[in-house]
């Protein structure tokens, strides 16, 4: 029992240490999967860009008003990086140029969010 106890305390203290870097902005990662599911067949192999990627890319930018909000949405895309099958991160990371916006950082998993502008 003590053994489950320590586990989930642990976990807990993990879920607080990732979540803290978001809590004072105001995007949350659900309006980021929201706004780039569009461009989810382009980066997995696509050969178009959507317009509606290209929408909630610019409306993403337009949104991110603070570094919070910027490093929030960093934060978002790194832990969804993970999450979905043959990501191309050189495609991904071009998309904001195709769209038309220049982000102040590179759309890739090793990208340090905390230095985000």
């Amino acid at each position: 029992m003590a053994s489950a106890v320590v586990k989930a305390t642990c976990f807990v203290l993990i879920a607080v240490a990732l979540v803290a870097p978001l809590a004072d902005a105001a995007i949350s990662c659900g309006t980021v999967v929201g706004q780039l599911k569009p461009c989810l067949g382009y980066v997995q192999g696509g050969n178009v860009v959507p317009p509606p990627c290209c929408g909630g890319i610019k409306s993403l930018y337009t949104s991110a008003k603070t570094t919070a909000d910027r490093r929030s949405i960093c934060y978002c895309l790194k832990s969804l990086a993970g999450s979905f099958k043959g990501i191309n991160y050189s495609k991904a990371a071009g998309l904001p140029g195709k769209c038309g916006v220049n982000i102040p950082y590179k759309i890739d998993p090793s990208t340090d969010c905390s230095k985000v502008p």
